[in-house]
Formats: C-alpha cells, structure tokens, sequence
C-alpha cells in the first residue's frame, strides 16, 4: 500500500506489515486522527490455548491499545458451537459446552499478558458472544436479520466457495456461522461503540458482511481491517512446527521450547517477525534482519528473548536462554529443559530409552524412537545411543539425565521421591 496514514495506529501497524485489506483505509484513518476508536477481534474457542498463528492479532490488539484506542478481544464461546468454515476442507468437530468453558479459561490467560483489562477508556473488556448468541430466538433472528442476507452472496464467500469447488460438504450449520459472525459485529456497535473488526485475511467476506449489517440495520459507518497470512521462509504457516502447534500457554508448551522456536527461525524471517512480534524500534528490526553470518543468532537470541519477554514473562525469557547457553555452549545439562519425572516404583523393573523419548514428549510413538536411535540421531548425556533395547533403572538416575533428540530438542529425565 502507498498510503501515508496520519493516525499513530495505522502508520505503525502499516509499517509493521499487519495490512492486507481494509473497506476503506482513509476514512478509517480519519476516524483514529480524530478521537479513540473502538475495535475487536474475535476468537474461537477451538483450544486450551492460543498459538503462535494468533500472535498476528494479539499483537494488532496490544498496537491498538498503546495508541490510545480500545481492542475488544470477543471470546467466541457460542460461535465455537457451530464452527468457522473459513480455511478449512472439512467439518470443524463439534464440541462440548463443558470443553468451550474450560478453553475459555486458558485461553484468558494468554490475553492478559499483552492487553489491558479494566474500565478505563482504553481498557479492554473481554466480552463473549455466547451473552447474546445463547438468547436469540432463532425465527426472530431469521426476520431481524437473515432478511440482510442473499443465498447468492454468501455462495460467493470465498471460504463457501472454495469448499463447494472442491466438492466437500458445506453444513448447513457452518452456513449459518457467516450470519451469526456478522451479527456479533452489529452487537459489539450497539453494546461498545464498535466500529471497527480486524481478522486474518481468511476473514474477509465475514467482516465485511457484519460492516454491511451495521449500515444496513443501524444506518452508520463500520469498517474492517485484514492481516496477511503470515508464512515462514519455508512457506509452511506460522503456528505449526514438525512436533504440532507452538503454544501460547506454559502448561501446553515449556517455555523452553517456545524460546527455542522463535531462536532456530529461518534467517530470512528475522526481520519479518521482529517488526510483528516484538516492539522493537522498526529501524532496529531491519538492521538486525540484514545481519549475516554469525551475527545473525545474536538476532535471533534477541527475537527469542523480545517474543518470550511478552508472552511468558522476562524472567522465563532469560531463563530460557541461561539453559540454552548452559545445554549448546558448555554441555551441560540447564535447569529449565523440559522434565520427566519418575517414581522409584515406576523404575523397578526398569524403563526402556524408548518409552523415555516417547513420556518425555520428544517422540510421538516408539516407532519413532526407534527411527531415530537407529539413525544416530539420539544421545543420552550427549554420548550415542545405539541401543533401543537399553533400559533405565533407578540407579541410572541417582543424578537427572539428558535425553536429546537431534541437535536442538532435549529433556530431562529425573528420580523423584
């Protein structure tokens, strides 16, 4: 985009690399040159916890907040029931209200390390669509407001579309997830003066359908902002690694490992993700990016730091990174690797190094253990373990031992009472 916008929110998420689209992107920027700007996001509860694929919007939220606005970060307890058909080839599975509840639960945990809760003007309220969604009566819903919508244009949202091409079944309960999208948006105007939802780009055709209901219903202006999709080097998208999903929350990933993520990053990515992740200088972010060499781990050790400072907290940053220097520069052990821990009786007629890769979560299955034992690619105590066969009793764990898994991924396994 070649637009210079005036408001401090725009222009820094613009230079950031948050735009993809916006309905009117002049307008909207009047709107936060002129006075505080209400705006939200929303969030499905598919998950215990966020991942690293929904950084892109916390952060948008956290921008939003430091430039003086207020982000609304809507908790999609009753749209989770029916599942967004957005991105996806297949049916999301249904989930109960008892697992929605308990996603709800961890999921706030990861919110309020970066966003403001409160009743101040800039304070954001965590509000959840299940308030209104759970009421409506679904005939007076069809007169209120499916009368806005046309069987040909939601047929032409690319999420229905792309589905129906394929020749994969669209549910009629998905089909209804559009409508229900668009009428939170028109909630959120009535209830906190919302005006603006941001998403990923994946995203479009439903914000753009809630702005519409807001002029349609309330005869006012509503705008909607997309992030691209974000992809590494790799062309794989953020969130995944080869193990699964890169967690948010400490009890669904070590803030080892999540450390360790953001610090083994193609060096192609380092600039990218400093100005997205981190709230580093723009100009800093670039020069760091453009290191080469050697230089450019130091870069990375400092994205690792930024990112984990953020979503963890300092000190589990700088522990993260004591261990890392203690585990690759010196060959220790470090006191922060993730651990498994095992009984006396647990060890009494002894545990297989297979079975200890697969508890300590650094294989999915002893097959895989295996796989790797035979390819040289596991070390106990960093010497060669060739033997699959090889079993672990208490005495071998009177001190904590070192599993590794290839060069970057290491656990612990030690004797408890």
């Amino acid at each position: 985009m070649t637009y210079h916008p005036k408001s401090e929110f725009l222009a820094t998420i613009m230079a950031r690399g948050f735009v993809a689209d916006c309905t009117d992107l002049q307008e909207l920027d009047e709107r936060f040159h002129k006075g505080s700007v209400t705006g939200y996001i929303g969030f499905d509860l598919t998950a215990t916890s966020l991942h690293i694929g929904n950084l892109v919007q916390i952060m948008l939220l956290r921008w939003m907040q430091k430039t003086g606005h207020r982000p609304i970060t809507l908790m999609g307890g009753g749209t989770t029931k029916v599942g967004d058909p957005s991105g996806k080839d297949e049916m999301r599975k249904i989930i109960s209200v008892d697992q929605i509840t308990a996603n709800a639960d961890g999921i706030r945990q990861v919110f309020s390390n970066y966003i403001s809760y409160g009743d101040g003007p800039t304070d954001s309220p965590l509000v959840n669509n299940a308030e209104w969604l759970d009421k409506l009566g679904y005939i007076d819903f069809l007169r209120d407001i499916g009368k806005h919508f046309t069987i040909n244009r939601l047929l032409a949202f690319e999420s229905v579309k792309s589905r129906l091409d394929r020749e994969q079944a669209l549910s009629f309960i998905e089909f209804n997830y559009m409508l229900l999208q668009a009428y939170d948006f028109l909630e959120l105007y009535r209830r906190h003066g919302c005006i603006l939802q941001m998403g990923g780009s994946d995203q479009w055709g439903n914000i753009v359908s809630g702005a519409d209901l807001i002029r349609r219903v309330e005869a006012a202006d509503a705008f909607g902002l997309t992030t691209p999709l974000v992809t590494r080097a790799d062309g794989k998208k953020m969130g995944k690694s080869a193990d699964g999903a890169v967690w948010l929350n400490e009890d669904m990933m070590s803030s080892y490992d999540f450390w360790q993520w953001w610090r083994n990053v193609d060096d192609a990515d380092v600039g990218k993700f400093l100005k997205m992740f981190t709230e580093l200088p723009i100009e800093e972010c670039e020069r760091l990016g453009a290191l080469g060499g050697a230089e450019i781990n130091d870069a990375k050790i400092i994205l690792a730091n930024e990112v984990t400072s953020l979503c963890r907290g300092g000190d589990a940053a700088a522990t993260a990174e004591a261990t890392a220097r203690e585990v690759f520069e010196k060959g220790g052990v470090g006191d922060d690797l993730p651990t498994l821990e095992l009984s006396a009786s647990e060890l009494s007629e002894g545990v297989s190094v297979v079975q200890l890769f697969v508890r300590s979560g650094l294989v999915k299955s002893g097959k895989e253990a295996k796989r790797l034992i035979a390819e040289n690619g596991a070390k106990l105590d960093d010497a060669p373990l060739t033997d699959a066969g090889r079993m672990i009793d208490a005495a071998a764990l009177a001190a904590p031992v070192k599993l590794s898994a290839g060069k970057k991924r290491h656990a612990l396994v030690k004797l408890v009472d």
